[in-house]
């Protein structure tokens, strides 16, 4: 019920939280999904024919926007039922709502996402950063629980002037938070080891992709994967000819430590064959 609730356009916002807030009504006895309308119009006596052509005509929300011809009549029918007045009215906000069948494999999704993020926490949260993590940002999560805790603090004091771009961030660093929080870390991105889009497990870490990277996308993220298999990079200006990545992106690179001690150019000087 919560899950039909939760997934319909007006059915629970300005509708049935409306009804359990004021205690009109209580969650069992409101409209959840599609199915509830035939099964209870049947129940106060109706044709059953006729209650699923209402069931139809609510939750595709031809009622709402006043397009069912037919409504009006089959309004007087459910108020000749006893229908109460808080139902019909109810019925007459929806715009869409799932089917009872569409909601519960919601739930057992959410039942078996729910087991692995328990019992199976890294590979949880290596998924989950590697398929569903839009605002994922290696700056600001990866460098540590309290450089993360500091992002996030500033997030969380402008959260009601947050752009839509950053409320996906601050989303994602609540995740990471958590995460930080039942013990588990990130490892240094190795360019060598990393992938272009797939968060990887190594040694009970995770390893973040090149697309955790602010400003790498996908296929620059490939391109860096590639050239990285070709062999190890002489210089920063090697690894700019060889992955086609522009110069600030080797620059923030470099800066996040991802490069360690890398040159700058294939140029020797004369410091490095002393120390070489």
């Amino acid at each position: 019920r919560i899950a039909g609730i939760a997934h319909g356009t007006d059915v629970w916002k300005g509708n049935v939280q409306d009804l359990i807030v004021e205690g009109t009504a209580t969650l069992k006895e409101s409209i959840c999904t599609r199915d509830d309308i035939m099964l209870y119009l049947i129940s106060k006596g109706m044709d059953p024919a006729l209650s699923f052509k209402i069931m139809e005509s609510v939750r595709k929300g031809k009622v709402a926007k006043k397009g069912e011809p037919n409504w009006p009549d089959w309004k007087q029918q459910l108020i000749e039922h006893g229908v109460p007045d808080w139902y019909i009215g109810s019925a007459e906000k929806i715009q869409y709502m799932f089917p009872k069948a569409h909601a519960a494999a919601y739930i057992m999704m959410a039942l078996r996402v729910a087991y692995c993020k328990v019992h199976h926490p890294l590979e949880y949260y290596t998924a989950y950063y590697s398929i569903r993590a839009d605002g994922f940002d290696y700056a600001l999560m990866c460098l540590g629980k309290e450089e993360l805790a500091k992002n996030l603090e500033l997030f969380r004091r402008n959260k009601d002037n947050l752009s839509d771009k950053e409320k996906l961030v601050m989303r994602d660093m609540r995740l990471v938070e958590e995460m930080y929080a039942r013990g588990y870390e990130f490892m240094p991105i190795d360019i060598y080891k990393a992938k272009a889009k797939r968060f990887q497990i190594i040694d009970g870490k995770i390893m973040p992709s090149f697309m955790s990277i602010a400003g790498l996308g996908e296929q620059a993220a490939i391109s860096l994967e590639e050239a990285a298999k070709e062999g190890k990079f002489l210089s920063r200006e090697d690894l700019l000819q060889r992955s086609k990545l522009s110069t600030t992106l080797v620059d923030t690179m470099y800066q996040l430590g991802i490069l360690g001690n890398m040159a700058e150019s294939n140029q020797l000087s004369f410091s490095d064959l002393l120390f070489e």
